[in-house]
């Protein structure tokens, strides 16, 4: 990802993150997909009603879809409005595809969603990361470094 587009995402209205995912793996590749949406599910993600928590993925014949994202309601929405956890398609080329589902194959290794944002053109995109999981030791490490990054904000400050 190159500065453009991350200064990109800092301009989104909505940036959705999933937190606990920098806690549960490590990032080895990241990528940005589309996603197929209803109607009221993208108004709703416009007001910022949706959630990354225990969201994965998965490639179902040679297609990548989201799974656990919930989206609220739209409230205004009447007769028509969207299921919260339904199954959503994402949008990716077959080459990125493949190399995903190649790299799946592989033991300890799964497609996490990061942060869902609009871009500029008022399309929602997910970026999702191709992870491994961390062991209970890392995650250790993962908090020291956070606690002494902390610390040293601290003692910089004063």
């Amino acid at each position: 990802m190159n500065k453009a587009e991350e200064l990109k995402r800092k301009k989104s209205p909505v940036q959705i993150k999933n937190k606990k995912a920098g806690f549960e793996y490590f990032f080895i590749e990241e990528y940005t997909a589309g996603i197929v949406l209803t109607g009221t599910e993208i108004k709703s993600i416009r007001a910022g009603k949706a959630s990354l928590v225990d969201t994965y993925c998965l490639i179902i014949n040679g297609e990548l879809w989201v799974k656990g994202m919930n989206i609220a309601p739209y409230f205004y929405g009447s007769y028509n409005n969207h299921e919260m956890k339904r199954d959503r398609k994402l949008l990716l080329n077959r080459r990125e595809i493949n190399k995903l589902l190649s790299a799946t194959k592989q033991t300890g290794y799964t497609i996490v969603p990061l942060l869902l944002f609009i871009d500029e053109n008022g399309r929602a995109k997910l970026d999702i990361a191709l992870c491994k999981g961390k062991k209970a030791f890392d995650k250790r490490e993962t908090l020291k470094e956070k606690e002494a990054r902390r610390e040293m904000d601290r003692m910089f400050k004063k």
